[in-house]
């Protein structure tokens, strides 16, 4: 499934030493075909209805495509090196991570040491616990297209299926140390601390300053249990950026260095991803039974202002599924949840979100499939506290034809 190359260092080999042996592994996915969709969005912002329609020969629907390099040496004793670095691709755009990317989009990047009987520990930019929690329990496998209220992608497919809006939790930081233990008796446990610590200039005219210290941190852990065929996993992760000198809560900058996909805080609410508390928790299961594997999820999400607990948006969702090979070819899944999001206010007004999606692959080999998938998102008429009515219906879907390698 995988080509791998093996390299023994040629002065080793002129000098007669025994020396370590390393691998690396090319490794990618490519995905494209066709995608459709309609979304009407209206701004908790600005209250103002938008729609959009797409039609074209686009890409990475069910996985986004990607490059990688990953590879291992052993240093004796049961210790290891490990590397990995993953980028992205976009086959439909002339540039290579895409026409809306300056430069080559980077999905991981870390390199680590491993023992033996012990585990793991890695620093780069690397998937957080939540999302490697929930990869492990989701029906649909995280793929693009709207309906999966766990997931809610961000690329969104062009038609705003997700948006900015509907993130359910960072799914990558830079700055990164990460651990992973071996398993002991059925349990893993794992964690990350991410840490970007910098002074600025602070500069001052009149009444207006700017600059400052900027301090973005953040943790998270994670636990799952297997038995036999019952999988159970829990994860916290929870991330905080200060930015001293913007009292006034007028920052808008986005915090793209410790959390990628930055905090969820709507721009006309103070406090977008500076100066915020950002507290996160999913846990998922699964069962197989054999014919079908069954997936139960929950997800909550709540961004809060460092400076005023009054500025903060709230989500949670909860969602079942099932993933099943109908023949030895022929694989389908299925997918329904609903949740809520919370916005700043003294009436804590909220907005009701439901969505589902299925979706099947036909497999030609263990390496290329086709695939179908539609999904669909609808979020209720509510009334925000700056007198925004904030509602949304989404559908997506998408035949195409995906290759790893």
């Amino acid at each position: 499934m995988k080509k791998v190359m093996t390299a023994v260092g040629l002065v080793a080999a002129c000098a007669g030493t025994a020396q370590a042996q390393s691998s690396v592994t090319v490794y990618g996915i490519i995905d494209a075909g066709y995608i459709g969709g309609n979304a009407r969005v209206v701004s908790p912002i600005t209250g103002v209805q938008t729609k959009s329609t797409v039609n074209q020969f686009g890409n990475n629907a069910e996985s986004s495509s990607r490059i990688g390099l990953k590879g291992s040496e052993d240093l004796g004793g049961g210790v290891s090196a490990f590397f990995t670095t993953e980028f992205q691709l976009e086959p439909a755009d002339q540039t290579l991570s895409g026409n809306t990317n300056s430069g080559l989009f980077n999905r991981q990047s870390f390199v680590g040491l491993k023992k033996v009987g012990l585990g793991q520990a890695a620093v780069g930019l690397q998937y957080t616990p939540i999302f490697m929690s929930g990869l492990a329990t989701d029906p649909g496998y995280f793929n693009n297209l709207t309906g999966n209220v766990i997931y809610a992608s961000t690329k969104a497919i062009t038609s705003a299926s997700a948006g900015q809006t509907y993130i359910g939790f960072t799914a990558r930081t830079a700055n990164t140390l990460s651990f992973k233990t071996d398993s002991f008796a059925g349990f893993t446990v794992s964690g990350m601390y991410t840490l970007n610590n910098k002074n600025e200039t602070q500069t001052t005219s009149g009444s207006t300053v700017t600059g400052g210290n900027t301090n973005a941190t953040g943790y998270g852990l994670a636990a799952d249990y297997t038995y036999n065929k019952f999988y159970v996993t829990a994860a916290y992760q929870a991330l905080k950026q200060n930015t001293a000198s913007d009292t006034t809560l007028t920052n808008s900058a986005a915090w793209t260095q410790a959390q990628a996909n930055g905090a969820t805080v709507p721009t006309a609410y103070p406090g977008n991803a500076v100066n915020v508390q950002d507290n996160q928790f999913y846990a998922g299961t699964t069962y197989d039974f054999g014919i079908l594997k069954a997936y139960g999820q929950y997800i909550t999400r709540k961004a809060t202002s460092t400076i005023s607990p009054n500025y903060y948006l709230g989500r949670s969702a909860e969602q079942v599924g099932v993933r099943s090979y109908i023949t030895p070819a022929v694989e389908a899944w299925a997918s329904a949840g609903l949740g809520r999001y919370t916005y700043m206010g003294a009436s804590s007004p909220t907005a009701n979100f439901n969505g589902w999606q299925a979706g099947s692959n036909y497999w030609l080999s263990k390496r290329t499939n086709f695939y179908a998938i539609y999904g669909q998102t609808t979020v209720s008429n509510t009334t925000t506290s700056a007198g925004k009515v904030v509602s949304a219906g989404i559908n997506n879907y998408a035949i195409g034809l995906r290759h790893t390698f």
